[in-house]
């Protein structure tokens, strides 16, 4: 169907660069090709070029020219932030109708009655209601949904769907990817999937495709590439994904494989880490916790009453501990770790760290405490001031809680550098010039700048590449066995929480629906929720 060769995409200026270099592939009606790599390695500027959608800068050369598709209707494409790509002020149903009156001869009711019927095909609660919505009144799934309809709604002979459920649920990224599957069965659709997760690629691709620094490093069947891997790269992105025989080992990274087979960067036995003993005293103790938000409803926005995103929970919390929370998005992780955190109100109960009340504190006692509690959250770009330099940021805190004498404020934002091993020129630089795994440990950086007990991380590592992912991992438990780190580690992907945790907690609306020592949550589980999420994972 679709026969893409010698494709090369460049870019000039100050600093030339090919950024993707004589790539060839083909695909099949009704087939899918799974392109993988990380970020960076080409994989969204070959689904830019196929859309024609590529920035004004880039030069594209490819030794056959492109087949002169037609965007929006013979292909189409569903991106990785939804949010983003929808009309923030416009109504759901409209944005897809009017796709539809694009493409489609039809009048304008008949456009309107066939969005409603393809909101009804992506599994869409209530189609005519949710026609009438906006993108922000939308769960992270239903927005990917409405891409999803936004999309096939025309009949593509090919869909590309670039990292379409990074940042979603492993329940509803297997409900997105199964929908997908559906869709392009029914209509005989050929699809590009995006992504950097190869269990993923594992269990939707006929082919596959792995990218690295711009070039095909591997392509071939799913069941050759994947079971059979020949590029070490290949091989490196397979191991870095957290496993359950690696809990206790350090994870391997890309680097490790530079010269080594699969086999060789295990850590033998007797280097094995395992748990820190923790201590008896626990160092946070939460008691019947609720966290409420007024629910308003209907014209006159009376307040009916409240919305419970966390309802009377407790558990205790020792020093030297992980302690992992999954649940799905909307069960009341984030708004948990916020609490506790002192960036959200708490309405009933108590939280005791080192024997005192943060549910009772004032303002001005929390900003001493944070001292002791600080939070890594999910992005790292929108965590860190674009105006200001990694240097200034580092040191802000260090001057504001008097951490050390004003003459030393370089050398220690240096030596906090150091330890999330980034090269002490960072300290001039400004975000937009590193990684989004070199921010992410910036972000760290400034979190330990204040020598915190206890570590919240919302979420800070589920938008990263596999191999930046076990580079953060491995930092993590590294700043622990150093520092004598706590951490509570919310995270929805279960194979980092098992990796990473000595107990787990499971939330479902607002509640502890289960919990204990990883191995017993997640090896065996009780509850049908916890079998659930276990089930989903790709």
């Amino acid at each position: 169907m679709l026969s893409v060769s010698g494709l090369t995409i460049s870019f000039d200026g100050e600093q030339p660069f090919t950024a993707v270099k004589d790539l060839s592939f083909s695909i099949g009606r009704g087939k899918t090709l799974a392109i993988v790599g990380e970020s960076g390695s080409g994989k969204s500027l070959t689904a830019l070029a196929l859309m024609g959608l590529l920035p004004p800068k880039a030069k594209l050369q490819t030794s056959e020219p492109l087949i002169p598709l037609i965007r929006g209707k013979d292909v189409a494409m569903v991106f990785q932030e939804p949010m983003s790509s929808l009309n923030p002020v416009m109504k759901v149903g409209r944005q897809v109708q009017e796709a539809i009156l694009v493409h489609q001869k039809i009048a304008t009711a008949a456009a309107k009655s066939l969005a409603i019927s393809w909101f009804g095909k992506v599994l869409l609660p209530n189609p005519e209601k949710m026609y009438d919505r906006y993108p922000h009144e939308l769960s992270g799934g239903q927005k990917q949904r409405v891409m999803i309809a936004m999309a096939m709604c025309n009949h593509p002979t090919l869909l590309i769907a670039d990292e379409p459920t990074t940042a979603l649920d492993a329940t509803v990224q297997q409900e997105i990817v199964r929908l997908m599957q559906y869709l392009q069965q029914e209509h005989q659709t050929a699809m590009i999937f995006i992504t950097h997760d190869l269990a993923l690629a594992a269990g939707i691709a006929d082919d596959v495709l792995v990218m690295y620094k711009g070039e095909a490093v591997e392509y071939g069947t799913a069941e050759q590439v994947l079971k059979q891997p020949l590029h070490t790269y290949t091989k490196a992105l397979l191991a870095c994904k957290p496993s359950p025989e690696q809990k206790g080992y350090r994870l391997p990274v890309v680097a490790d494989f530079t010269g080594h087979s699969v086999t060789d960067i295990y850590i033998p036995e007797s280097q094995k880490s395992g748990p820190l003993p923790a201590d008896s005293a626990p160092l946070l103790e939460v008691r019947n916790l609720g966290v409420w938000y007024a629910a308003r409803s209907g014209i006159t926005g009376k307040q009916p009453g409240h919305f419970k995103a966390v309802d009377d929970v407790s558990f205790t919390l020792r020093k030297g501990e992980v302690l992992g929370l999954a649940g799905e998005s909307g069960c009341g992780k984030s708004t948990l770790g916020k609490a506790l955190a002192g960036l959200a109100p708490v309405n009933t109960g108590q939280m005791f760290f080192n024997g005192a009340d943060l549910a009772t504190l004032s303002t001005r006692e929390w900003r001493s405490m944070h001292r002791q509690i600080q939070m890594v959250f999910q992005d790292p770009y929108s965590s860190l001031n674009p105006r200001m330099t990694i240097g200034e940021m580092l040191t802000e805190p260090l001057m504001i809680h008097n951490i050390v004498p004003r003459s030393e404020l370089e050398k220690e934002a240096k030596r906090l550098l150091g330890l999330v091993q980034l090269p002490a020129d960072a300290f001039g630089k400004y975000p937009h010039q590193f990684s989004g795994g070199q921010r992410q440990r910036i972000v760290i950086a400034r979190a330990l700048s204040l020598r915190p007990q206890l570590l919240i991380c919302d979420e800070s590592v589920s938008a990263l590449d596999v191999s930046i992912q076990a580079q953060i991992l491995n930092l993590l438990k590294d700043l622990q066995h150093e520092f004598r780190l706590t951490y509570l580690f919310i995270s929805h992907d279960l194979s980092v929480v098992y990796y990473l945790s000595d107990r787990v907690m499971i939330m479902q609306a607002g509640k502890i629906i289960e919990s204990g020592d990883a191995a017993s949550v997640l090896k065996h589980p009780k509850e049908d929720y916890t079998k659930r999420l276990i089930a989903a994972m790709p």
